[in-house]
């Protein structure tokens, strides 16, 4: 089969000939359909001390389930978030990070909702977000942002802002149901909000955290680390969050599966559109990676096995 590897810390991305794996207690072999591309990811191979797998979310059929696998059968269709090497024919999931693709969807609309949209439900959750108050959103235009847009609509929100970097970003965010977008680079951004989910991080922090309205919580999921002042929080008793969805899933499954049906009804009414910017071959992985590096995507960027 083949898999895409670096041999380095930022060195190009390599398409290799290896074995299929086998699959061990409690795990899945799943021939890849769709590989989502992640900025996590992606800094990775720019930022880690060491090589790692290319891991991330994948969607496509089960060929081999593992010993002691109860809930997934030769044939079944699945999407999860993979830990070793994603980017390739076949993939190896464990269990309990794969959830079933139903009828009536395929493999690129499983991997541009299912992940994203359950962390940005989650995000949603962890702000607790009440009906009618209002909610910013950075990284408004990416593979989590533009769904977390539709879903604080769909959840209940008043007011829906997105944060972007350019006007083509605004125009695609408002195309989803925002009420308005501010640019980073804006002095200000708006009317105070009640919530902000922070996908950026970094020094963007600071003037979302100036965002929110006094008790505002700001829900930060972001790989992009940053620092928050203790004193920036006291004026106006405002609250910082952290969100990791892998925590969520390992340990609060029943969360997750609430979660993920509730996701998967809000796009079967109609509710919330996964958008996908492009979809590259295994062999075009570093372009794909450039999309997300140069921050162009509006939406879902995928790998087609």
């Amino acid at each position: 089969m083949r898999r895409v590897r670096y041999e380095s810390t930022g060195g190009p991305l390599l398409l290799e000939d290896v074995p299929v794996p086998e699959p061990g207690p409690g795990e899945l072999l799943v021939r890849c359909a769709a590989v989502g591309v992640t900025l996590p990811v992606v800094r990775k191979v720019t930022e880690a001390a060491e090589p790692v797998p290319l891991g991330g979310e994948i969607a496509g059929e089960v060929v081999t389930a593992g010993r002691g696998v109860t809930r997934f059968r030769p044939g079944d269709r699945v999407t999860g978030l993979c830990f070793g090497h994603g980017y390739a024919d076949f993939a190896v999931l464990r269990e309990d990070m794969a959830s079933p693709v139903p009828d009536g969807a395929d493999a690129v609309t499983a991997v541009a909702l299912v992940r994203s949209g359950l962390v940005a439900l989650g995000a949603l959750d962890a702000a607790r977000l009440a009906p009618g108050e209002s909610v910013l959103v950075t990284a408004a235009a990416g593979g989590v942002g533009h769904l977390a847009v539709q879903l604080a609509r769909a959840r209940g929100a008043g007011r829906v802002v997105g944060a972007v970097s350019g006007p083509e970003k605004a125009e695609f965010v408002r195309s989803l149901g925002a009420d308005d977008c501010v640019r980073y680079g804006d002095d200000g951004w708006g009317d105070p909000v009640d919530c902000v989910l922070d996908a950026v991080g970094g020094d963007l922090l600071t003037p979302a955290l100036a965002a929110l309205a006094p008790l505002g919580r700001l829900v930060a999921y972001s790989s992009g680390g940053g620092t928050v002042r203790a004193y920036d929080l006291l004026v106006g008793a405002k609250s910082v969050i952290g969100f990791q969805m892998a925590l969520i899933a390992r340990d609060r499954p029943d969360l997750y599966e609430r979660w993920r049906r509730e996701l998967w009804r809000l796009y079967r009414e109609g509710a919330v559109r996964p958008v996908v910017h492009g979809e590259f071959a295994l062999e075009d992985a570093a372009k794909a990676h450039e999309v997300i590096t140069s921050r162009a995507n509006l939406g879902k960027v995928l790998l087609r096995p």
